[in-house]
């Protein structure tokens, strides 16, 4: 009776982990560059009573075995980093990647993050930043720097070039190249908040191109990649979470009831 207790409790914790990321899906479901998770589930040790294949006094075999489980733990939160959809703002420097790929950005510690939220701003210096004030990184990881001085538009090609039209000129001039990195592996990399991944070991070795070369994605202006939450898979992912929470709560309750009517026993 014990281990209906154990597994049931098991189940609970479980499901609790399970609830709080589909919250956490959900709560971002207008993140920019969202990428949402789900979890991965394991079974525990099993108790075996009987193992199958065991000989019997006769000389043959028990086809099948008595084994008892001890519940579930949650082994991963893994990331699904399929393309979101695209939302057209009309502002020039908000940047999408369509296809694989991240952006590079620098964080205050000199160390180099990556984000797929493109939308990003030009600061006092000239140099193009996130929304956090962190620099952009162009293909040999080094700081964009757009203009000083106003300019009259800003051009972004699908292969990352960056041009500005100054307001006494009439052409348009290249100042930029933006890079972007892949990983083997990207969901190894660590979510660092603020829409931010940091590499890991498990994510691998990291590889910076152009857009439209080696197999990365291509950039849009103009565009922004919105979460890849879906609201409906979400909703029913959570009421299946609430459901097996039930469930396991229920069995806690049978099996209190049968150890009650166990010790209520009377000779």
């Amino acid at each position: 009776m014990l281990r209906a207790l154990y597994s049931a409790s098991s189940g609970m914790r479980a499901q609790q982990l399970n609830l709080d990321t589909i919250s956490n899906n959900l709560a971002n479901v207008n993140t920019t560059g969202f990428k949402r998770n789900r979890v991965d589930f394991q079974e525990l040790l099993y108790a075996t009573l009987r193992p199958p294949g065991q000989a019997t006094r006769n000389g043959g075999t028990i086809p099948t075995g008595i084994q008892v489980g001890h519940g579930v733990r949650s082994v991963a939160t893994p990331t699904d980093f399929s393309q979101g959809s695209l939302k057209e703002t009309g502002n020039s420097l908000d940047l999408s990647i369509e296809g694989k790929g991240f952006f590079s950005v620098l964080l205050p510690d000199d160390t180099v993050a990556y984000t797929r939220d493109g939308s990003f701003k030009m600061d006092g210096e000239g140099y193009l930043v996130t929304s956090n004030g962190h620099y952009v990184l162009d293909e040999r990881l080094s700081e964009i720097y757009i203009s000083d001085e106003p300019v009259r538009s800003i051009i972004i090609s699908p292969e990352g070039i960056i041009s500005v039209q100054h307001p006494d000129g009439d052409e348009f001039v290249g100042v930029a190249q933006l890079g972007l990195t892949r990983f083997p592996n990207p969901t190894g990399m660590e979510k660092i908040g603020r829409n931010l991944f940091k590499p890991t070991e498990a994510a691998g070795f990291e590889t910076t191109g152009l857009p439209l070369e080696e197999g990365f994605g291509s950039i849009n202006q103009g565009f922004l990649e919105m979460s890849n939450v879906q609201v409906v898979v979400e909703m029913v992912d959570m009421i299946q979470a609430q459901r097996a929470y039930e469930l396991s709560s229920k069995a806690i309750n049978t099996s209190d009831e049968m150890l009650q009517i166990a010790n209520n026993l009377k000779r």
